[in-house]
């Protein structure tokens, strides 16, 4: 027990074993042929296409402006979310579709796939994005009917006679 190892460096000249340094991937922007990065954001049964550009910070969804499209503030305020965050505020355009599930869906959409078209056009941002949880997919989605229910689980009214 006189040789115990109370280092990492002692375990790796004990094993043989040399200390691999760890290579950081430089992540490349990318952007098409126009200057712009695209990519694809999901919420609920929404799905959005999402590309972004340099600009003045002009939104618009399926071909109308941000206010007239999500009316309500919030919606607003959950698409902006991104650009607050990344800290790029009206430096953006952004054009995006989007399809299926209702507003809040399409809301969340839009914002996953700008955040995700932000890190792809500027890789500093995603250590930002990736903190506040952009970046990932929220997976809740409706849990489907089963027979025998009157919904997912609410059972029909119960009668004793």
């Amino acid at each position: 027990m006189a040789d115990q190892i109370n280092t990492l460096e002692e375990l790796a000249a004990a094993t043989g074993a040399e200390a691999v340094a760890e290579e950081t991937i430089a992540r490349e922007p990318v952007r098409d042929e126009l200057g712009r990065s695209y990519a694809t954001g999901k919420r609920k049964d929404a799905v959005a296409r999402v590309w972004i550009k340099p600009g003045s910070g002009k939104v618009e969804v399926n071909g109308k402006e941000i206010n007239k499209y999500f009316a309500r503030p919030v919606l607003q305020m959950i698409l902006r979310q991104p650009f607050t965050v990344a800290g790029v505020e009206d430096q953006f355009d952004v054009y995006a579709t989007v399809k299926g599930g209702g507003l809040s869906g399409q809301a969340g959409a839009v914002k996953h796939g700008i955040s995700k078209a932000l890190q792809l056009y500027d890789p500093s941002l995603r250590g930002a994005l990736k903190a506040a949880g952009f970046l990932t997919r929220d997976s809740r989605v409706v849990e489907r009917k089963k027979y025998g229910k009157a919904k997912a689980r609410r059972s029909f009214q119960f009668s004793k006679r």
